[in-house]
């Protein structure tokens, strides 16, 4: 009896998904909605929706797969509180934080489980400035030496090539040209690293039910800088290619 039902479950999992997909907005659509979010705070106009009490409510009985509209990777810097600055709310953004904003098995996993569990339609991966974790890769790669203690060499090491990338490119900058060029790199090198170990994350993208995008918060002045398009879609060609 139980294998009998199993395909019915099945297919009324994936009929569930489908109609969870159908509610939420477009790519697009939610990428102008996180746009004039931001636009919203950066000009201190921020409307703090969906942060009432009748929210934190809905969010205890209700399932954030039938309201978030984007998922966020981002660093765990104090200094970029997602939801505040995309001037969102409760169940509307899926976030997934590590310092560095970098692609690993946990934080691509997490990524997975934004886009086929929660079902948003847009996923950003948000470098910020003054990113300490992307300066401490930049001084070792200019001092060598010692990274740290314990589990602080691990994060560098997946740092580092966004700094080596950004040196190659841009050839001898100052250090403070160098982080700022390295936290851009940093977000395409996740977007790839994301792409090729996640054929789940791929195919989303490759199918249009979702978009990823790359930005960069900058902290003093709130406002995100939206990365091209374009670079994405080279990014997604050369992984589709290399099959």
């Amino acid at each position: 009896m139980q294998r009998h039902n199993e395909p019915d479950a099945k297919k009324d999992e994936v009929s569930m998904a489908a109609n969870r997909w159908r509610l939420k907005p477009t790519p697009r659509e939610a990428l102008r909605i996180m746009q004039a979010g931001n636009e919203r705070f950066a000009k201190g106009r921020a409307t703090h929706a969906n942060s009432e009490a009748e929210r934190l409510i809905l969010a205890g009985s209700e399932n954030q797969g039938d309201y978030a509209y984007a998922t966020v990777i981002t660093c765990s810097d104090s200094r970029v509180p997602v939801e505040l600055i995309f001037d969102a709310g409760v169940m509307d953004i899926f976030v997934v934080r590590v310092a560095g904003n970098v692609s690993t098995p946990t934080t691509i996993a997490s990524m997975e489980y934004g886009l086929s569990h929660v079902y948003t339609p847009l996923l950003i991966f948000l470098g910020h400035s003054q990113c300490g974790a992307l300066t401490a890769a930049v001084r070792k790669f200019r001092e060598g030496g010692p990274a740290g203690r314990k589990n602080l060499p691990d994060l560098l090491s997946k740092i580092m090539p966004a700094v080596q990338k950004a040196h190659a490119i841009y050839g001898d900058i100052s250090d403070e040209d160098l982080i700022i060029k390295a936290i851009e790199e940093n977000v395409w090198l996740g977007i790839e690293e994301l792409l090729r170990k996640s054929p789940t994350v791929c195919n989303f993208v490759l199918s249009g039910k979702v978009k990823i995008l790359g930005a960069i918060y900058d902290i003093p002045t709130g406002a995100v800088e939206w990365l091209p398009e374009a670079r994405v879609d080279q990014i997604l060609s050369r992984v589709a290619a290399s099959g």
